[in-house]
């Protein structure tokens, strides 16, 4: 599957997981360089990252996703799943989460 947009839901083991366009991945060093990257701290309404991936989340207003970040780079992927359109469209619209 094509991720819509270039788009993908990244799992990385300590840091969490992150809806992210790839720039670069170095399989060999295990880091990977995310663009457009917000860390999904909590989502409410997706039973794991895979529907995370293809459907977004059933409760926007629940869920804790940070600002977007213009670059970054994350070591140890474990999972990297494209994203369906709809999971692109919804996750897109949710306000980001911070500290006032």
């Amino acid at each position: 599957m094509e991720p819509y947009d270039g788009y993908f839901i990244i799992r990385c083991y300590g840091a969490g997981v992150f809806f992210a366009r790839i720039k670069e991945h170095d399989k060999q060093n295990k880091v990977i360089t995310l663009q457009n990257a917000r860390k999904i701290h909590y989502w409410s309404g997706a039973a794991a990252v895979e529907q995370l991936a293809m459907e977004g989340v059933k409760h926007p207003g629940s869920c804790r996703i940070t600002v977007e970040v213009p670059e970054m780079e994350v070591m140890e992927p474990i999972q990297i799943i494209p994203c369906a359109r709809e999971a692109v469209e919804c996750i897109k619209t949710i306000v980001a989460w911070k500290m006032q």
